[in-house]
């Protein structure tokens, strides 16, 4: 069975359900770059605009999880762990943010039989 390149904790879990509830089904985006830019940010689905430059790395929670090809690039090794932290996250756009948590990206490398 090929790995997971993308999973969820429960804390993370629990959240998306919660706010699947609140907003009904959702997407993530995680990019790279500035202004929090390395968080994964939660979208209604469909809101975010999917282009040629993305990705579609797996599903967390049922939900779609895409990532920029660039950083896809960089990251193609390791396998993207979403996790909930408290506080505020660095933009007003994910849905999370205004609830006091927000998604993080933890991540670790693929050993080679992965």
């Amino acid at each position: 069975m090929e790995t997971a390149k993308v999973t969820a904790t429960e804390a993370a879990l629990k959240l998306i359900n919660y706010l699947k509830t609140q907003h009904g089904e959702l997407m993530f985006h995680q990019s790279g770059g500035c202004c929090d830019g390395s968080s994964p940010m939660c979208f209604p689905d469909g809101e975010l605009i999917i282009g040629d430059g993305d990705v579609l790395l797996g599903e967390i929670g049922g939900c779609p999880f895409y990532i920029a090809a660039q950083q896809y690039k960089n990251w193609q090794h390791t396998q993207l762990i979403i996790d909930v932290a408290s506080g505020p996250g660095g933009s007003d756009f994910s849905l999370e943010g205004p609830d006091g948590e927000r998604f993080i990206t933890r991540s670790r490398l693929f050993v080679k039989a992965e």
